[in-house]
């Protein structure tokens, strides 16, 4: 079978990573890069030898051979980018939020579903394997019926003032993901929230945010997110767990980046799963891509631009509940700059963006 021409408009982060992915599945090729960023073009052409790259992104909508284009700019390019895909039939694979403002989201949202194209945006906690696990424990019944989850993710992480302006504060940009990955363990759609944050180092935003509520089936939810969890240790760690308590019994996750935990405590089963923590997902993600092109059906396990732009509002709704209950300032500035400086001189952490450093 003839192998999926691709064009990674962006090669910051996550074009890289899309790149080493792409590189291992043998059913792409990667055609085109594209950055503005000179240096980002030199390390592509120095990890991709046999693509083109280039400066701006319309030979990739203008050659007819690309069939996927790979969206990894910042939220405030993608609608544009969008809107070329579908005008030049290009299946799409698009990192979240799909764009900068809900009305455009919800454009975009329009736009493929109204068109033939394959999309799918990165929510990549829809496709770990072990909420697989845990989402097959529930529906089997091993914990009864599913009444209350607690999810939790603190890391060092970005800082204020790093970058992606564009997707708004920590709990946008990052806690969406837990927002949709709450909603797709419901399978019900948010009825309530209440929400707490915290202007940390005396940023505009909140940098640590704590969201509860109910989902329309009556499952309560609770979601704390933030990327403060000792940004000046010595040594660096984090925080990250998923619960889902039954009526019967619960399991949990929980993962150092490396090896995920998942146990289960059911009523029949008690078990501890210890696999690889799989990353970002993406070979999963392209490879239901690939599988939805071929096929020429979409792969159901994909998320979709809904999912993404769903995900993305309720963030936004709890985000500006707790702008009015009372978002106190606690750090200052100077404390700021401080971090900013030690991220520009780590060579190992969290979240560390290419131009802190260049050969990641």
């Amino acid at each position: 079978m003839n192998k999926i021409p691709v064009g990674i408009i962006g090669f910051g982060r996550m074009g890289r990573y899309y790149l080493k992915e792409f590189q291992q599945n043998q059913a792409y090729e990667v055609a085109y890069i594209c950055d503005l960023d000179a240096e980002s073009r030199e390390v592509a052409r120095k990890q991709a030898p046999q693509a083109q790259v280039v400066a701006e992104d319309q030979p990739i909508f203008d050659d007819k051979s690309i069939q996927v284009v790979v969206l990894c700019t910042t939220a405030d390019a993608r609608l544009e980018q969008i809107r070329k895909a579908v005008a030049t039939g290009k299946h799409i694979i698009a990192e979240k939020p799909i764009s900068d403002t809900l009305e455009h989201e919800w454009e975009a949202v329009q736009l493929v579903e109204q068109s033939p194209v394959m999309s799918t945006a990165n929510m990549y906690l829809q496709n770990a394997w072990y909420h697989h696990v845990m989402r097959e424990a529930v529906d089997k019944g091993e914990i009864g019926e599913l009444a209350i989850m607690r999810i939790c993710h603190m890391t060092p992480g970005l800082a204020p003032g790093e970058g992606h302006e564009s997707e708004g504060p920590s709990f946008h940009d990052c806690g969406m993901h837990y927002v949709n990955l709450a909603r797709w363990y419901a399978r019900s759609e948010y009825k309530t929230w209440h929400a707490q944050g915290i202007r940390m180092w005396d940023w505009k935003d909140p940098w640590w945010l704590q969201a509860h509520g109910t989902f329309e089936n009556g499952i309560v939810y609770d979601i704390t997110q933030g990327f403060v969890y000792g940004q000046l240790s010595k040594e660096q760690t984090h925080n990250s767990y998923v619960e889902l308590i039954g009526t019967k019994g619960f399991c949990r996750m929980t993962h150092d980046f490396k090896t995920a935990v998942v146990d289960i405590h059911g009523v029949t089963e008690t078990q501890r799963i210890e696999r690889p923590y799989g990353g970002k997902n993406l070979d999963r993600l392209i490879a239901e891509m690939a599988d939805s092109i071929q096929t020429g059906v979409r792969n159901p396990l994909m998320p979709t631009f809904r999912d993404s732009a769903i995900a993305s509002e309720n963030a936004w709704h709890m985000v500006e509940d707790a702008r009015k209950n009372d978002l106190p300032s606690i750090g200052t500035h100077e404390e700021l700059e401080e971090i900013w400086e030690h991220r520009r001189n780590l060579k190992d952490g969290y979240g560390l963006l290419p131009r802190l450093n260049k050969n990641v």
